[in-house]
């Protein structure tokens, strides 16, 4: 199951818009291991659509979650998301390695919406017919992998790899459920701000998407609708309940959000089924802090008709129960997904 490379320790950092979250791994006879995984909130608008706007406070979160877990490791992994990411899989004429080298930012430049030299961009070949190849492009804007690097180098971390949410989730996923090659899957990252769309069969990402909806629209409506502050609003959307509210004003409000993820949702399937000819979605995964908001799984489910269930990202992963506290874990998970998926890279082969 595991190549014998030499492993690079490494802390998988997701920075999101609601809270930084921090998980470190280390690989043992049994597996892997959890050695220690963390969360701070953060302030409102601190980070919004994935963009860090508040960098001080988000440096000083980060040295504050890895001092109170006594994180010892430097090097991190991190991930961006949202609207300066695009991921395409294109279809070129088959061509040798350094062919492709060569004529990649060319082939990039006509499905990029930004210019070529204001992008990092990574490819990859998915599959290589006779004819002609598949090759899934990954473009991130310049000054949006800075935003997180310079916030990373203020905290005294250094980030060694920087990964984009959705393939982080799929890390995660292949990791903790080992898939049937021949099922398509949607995994679906639901944050604060972002929900990451992907659609994945036999390790390779079929179609990928962030769109620009999440936990936030429900606090923000039951503030709105109910004359709720913040902490309030927050309590109500994770299944609390606030004196003089209803369940079902409370029901009503987080459905109605509900249905404009779904629409989303519903949208990107119908986009990826048009384009991907004879594809049809299987299974349904969700993570994210924004998935256990009470009703969104049973509407997923009746949406859908098909099996829906929460991401585990420790599924196969040891919880030392003499370190940690595995209930505190359990309701933690969801928004750990992503962090996990980045601690992997440290098993990365060279």
């Amino acid at each position: 199951m595991f190549g014998m490379a030499k492993q690079k320790e490494l802390v998988g950092l997701d920075i999101g818009s609601s809270s930084i979250k921090a998980v470190e791994l280390k690989r043992t006879k049994q597996g892997y291991e959890l050695v220690s995984y963390g969360m701070k909130r953060l302030e409102q608008d601190t980070v919004v659509d994935g963009a860090i706007m508040n960098a001080p406070e988000v440096a000083d979160g980060i040295s504050k979650l890895f001092d109170e877990q006594k994180i010892k490791t430097k090097n991190v992994a991190t991930a961006v998301s949202g609207h300066s990411v695009i991921v395409k899989r294109i279809t070129l004429p088959s061509m040798t390695e350094e062919e492709l080298y060569s004529r990649i930012n060319d082939e990039a430049s006509q499905h990029i919406p930004f210019d070529i030299a204001d992008v990092n961009l990574s490819y990859q070949l998915l599959e290589a017919m006779d004819t002609q190849m598949d090759v899934l492009l990954v473009a991130v804007k310049k000054d949006k992998i800075l935003n997180h690097t310079n916030v990373l180098a203020q905290a005294g971390k250094t980030p060694a790899v920087v990964d984009i949410d959705a393939f982080s989730l799929q890390n995660c996923f292949e990791v903790n459920y080992d898939p049937d090659p021949g099922q398509t899957i949607a995994l679906l990252n639901v944050g604060a701000s972002v929900m990451s769309i992907n659609i994945v069969r036999a390790g390779i990402p079929l179609f990928t998407r962030d769109v620009s909806v999440g936990g936030n629209q429900y606090t923000d409506a039951l503030q709105k609708e109910l004359d709720l502050g913040f902490e309030d609003a927050e309590r109500l959307k994770m299944g609390g309940s606030v004196t003089g509210v209803s369940e079902e004003q409370k029901a009503n409000i987080l459905r109605s959000v509900s249905d404009i993820l779904i629409l989303e949702i519903q949208k990107t399937f119908d986009f990826f089924r048009a384009t991907a000819s004879g594809e049809n979605i299987q299974r349904i995964f969700l993570a994210g802090g924004t998935a256990r908001v009470p009703g969104l799984m049973d509407l997923l489910r009746e949406e859908f008709a098909m099996p829906v269930e929460e991401l585990y990202p420790f599924r196969r992963v040891v919880i030392n129960p003499g370190r940690h506290n595995e209930d505190e874990i359990r309701e933690l998970a969801p928004r750990l997904a992503i962090a996990v998926g980045l601690a992997l890279r440290s098993f990365d082969t060279p």
